[in-house]
């Protein structure tokens, strides 16, 4: 149908959804993968059911992410690039006072979350000699005293750093996006003066839509106020 198709995890809101509109709105077809079917079944109406194609599941899941990376195949006839977004935070940071079932659940969405949705989808990937991104965060390019969600951070980026050199010998691409802080659904309170979800899915566009023989490996965002 399109030979641009994009996988994104974490796209039930924020800045999953913000990236799944305007790459839909940039002529990409989009599948969406996330926890929550009933918010991906209302974002794929938004957008046109030509475009979007909603995907339930876990990225802690394997099998989950083969079947949708499959789905997504079957449906669209492939994937062009991967958006590894799905993150978490924690309720109580630091290590001190920090719970260790928290960490062993932010680190599977956060760590093993990124390295599943890679592994599904890197076949379909070498296929298409795809475009890998996924959402680090400028915690994790600095030091935060005791910051075990900036310590998955860091994880990401070495990822990222080391999948693009892996990905580079077929003519794949790989990009980690690090943002400040967003005005999302990841934080209780509103943050009006930070960064929009939009802000970050331009970036993320503004990756995928170079020419092939251009990578930007890292792109860092930060908000003014």
């Amino acid at each position: 149908m399109t030979d641009k198709v994009l996988f994104i995890t974490g796209a039930s809101s924020g800045i999953g959804a913000a990236t799944a509109r305007q790459a839909a709105s940039a002529g990409w077809r989009v599948a969406l993968f996330a926890r929550n079917h009933d918010k991906l079944r209302d974002l794929s109406e938004e957008i046109g059911k030509d475009s979007a194609l909603a995907l339930g599941g876990d990225v802690t899941d394997l099998d989950s992410l083969h079947g949708a990376i499959g789905k997504t195949v079957a449906h669209f006839g492939g994937v062009n690039a991967v958006f590894a977004n799905a993150g978490t935070g924690l309720d109580t940071p630091g290590i001190e006072h920090g719970d260790p079932e928290e960490w062993r659940g932010m680190i599977g969405v956060n760590i093993l979350g990124p390295l599943l949705t890679l592994k599904a989808a890197y076949g379909a990937l070498k296929v298409s000699k795809g475009h890998f991104v996924v959402t680090g965060s400028a915690a994790g390019r600095r030091h935060i005293p005791g910051s075990v969600y900036g310590a998955s951070k860091w994880f990401v980026h070495g990822l990222a750093g080391n999948v693009a050199e892996e990905m580079r010998a077929w003519g794949g691409r790989a990009t980690v996006i690090a943002p400040g802080m967003v005005d999302t659904p990841f934080f209780e309170q509103p943050k009006p003066d930070k960064l929009k979800p939009d802000d970050v899915a331009r970036a993320v566009l503004y990756a995928l839509e170079q020419p092939r023989h251009a990578n930007v490996q890292e792109i860092f965002v930060m908000p003014t106020g």
